[in-house]
């Protein structure tokens, strides 16, 4: 459910970073020739893996984003996770394979290794901003997509995008490299949807929720159907908490009908504005965008599933009507990671 994962086994450091730098993408052999472009991510990525492994942990804090430091909390805790990572996976045995590229306001460098305690590859991942900050850093064990029933299903609701505007599609898409929820069953096409101004989701340092562009922003209904569950009580987190207890935060469940359900997720406190049993249209508001639940910053999360109860069954692909994407007209489609996506005011049958 939250825009930056928690490996269930470590923990997820990532701050301001692109969505394109955060894709657990597969990577060419170590003895790749970088391009000039991928320079950068080459050099500052191998340094910064060689001092977290070696422990280092305090000139790894000294060369962090603001940003990133805020999501940390402070050096000691950045020691800690390293300790933590150790102690979980052991030590690193070999590098498998690398990748070095520039993404949108990033350079981007990424790893698979093979590590003492643990049978999976273990995949390392450095973001560095223009400023040669760290904006983003990733330990976890590779994941991969779960199988599903559904990779050729075709959504049988008429689903327009769940809000007005244009937005941004953080992670989204059938693969594991645009969207970590193919690791999960239940979520399997989910999206995570953010606001972005100048490649950025916030202003400033982005330590308040008010600084994030798509808090408040209002949630619609994407479909005619009847409200399952309604949450509204559940407070929104600060920047670098989480509810784990609470995953998908306040929140709204509509039955779509067809054995359709949709979840939209981590609205604001207070600001759900239905109750189970009500009728929806398209277009109806269902709440704010908020940052309840397990959650690294204000989004929207949307995904459909075949079960009527939040982590039960499968999830579906969404096939979206009457938008554009980077632009470009979309009678009916899938969005996926990284495209900017409005909708175009087309008619929705109800």
């Amino acid at each position: 459910m939250s825009i930056r994962p928690l490996s269930a086994a470590l923990a997820l450091l990532l701050a301001s970073l692109p969505a394109a730098a955060q894709q657990p993408a597969p990577a060419p052999a170590p003895e790749a020739t970088a391009t000039a472009t991928d320079e950068i991510a080459l050099r500052e990525g191998r340094e910064l893996s060689q001092l977290f492994l070696q422990g280092d942990t305090d000139a790894v804090w000294a060369r962090m984003a603001p940003s990133m430091q805020a999501a940390m909390g402070d050096a000691a805790a950045l020691a800690k996770f390293r300790a933590q990572v150790t102690g979980d996976l052991g030590e690193e045995e070999a590098v498998l394979d690398e990748s070095a590229a520039q993404a949108e306001g990033a350079h981007v460098y990424v790893r698979t290794s093979r590590w003492s305690k643990l049978p999976v590859p273990v995949l390392m991942q450095w973001a560095v901003d223009d400023a040669g900050k760290v904006a983003g850093f990733l330990v976890q064990p590779r994941p991969e997509a779960a199988p599903s029933p559904y990779l050729d299903y075709q959504t049988r609701s008429h689903l327009r995008l769940p809000f007005d505007g244009q937005w941004y599609v953080f992670w989204g898409g059938h693969d594991i490299e645009q969207n970590y929820h193919a690791a999960s069953p239940g979520q399997r096409f989910a999206y995570d949807l953010v606001k972005r101004v100048d490649g950025s989701s916030h202003r400033g340092d982005g330590r308040a929720l008010e600084d994030y562009y798509c808090w408040n922003e209002t949630i619609l209904a994407p479909a005619a159907g009847t409200v399952l569950e309604a949450v509204d009580g559940l407070p929104d987190q600060a920047i670098g908490s989480r509810d784990t207890s609470h995953i998908a935060g306040n929140h709204v469940m509509l039955d779509l009908g067809n054995g359709e359900y949709a979840l939209l997720a981590h609205m604001r406190q207070g600001s759900v504005v239905v109750k189970a049993g009500d009728k929806v249209n398209p277009g109806d508001e269902l709440g704010r965008c908020g940052n309840s639940g397990n959650t690294s910053e204000p989004h929207l999360h949307f995904h459909l599933q075949d079960a009527p109860v939040f982590g039960q069954g499968n999830g579906l692909p969404a096939f979206f009507e009457h938008y554009t994407a980077d632009g470009k007209a979309v009678e009916r489609g899938e969005p996926v990671q990284g495209q900017v996506i409005a909708p175009t005011g087309g008619t929705t049958p109800r």
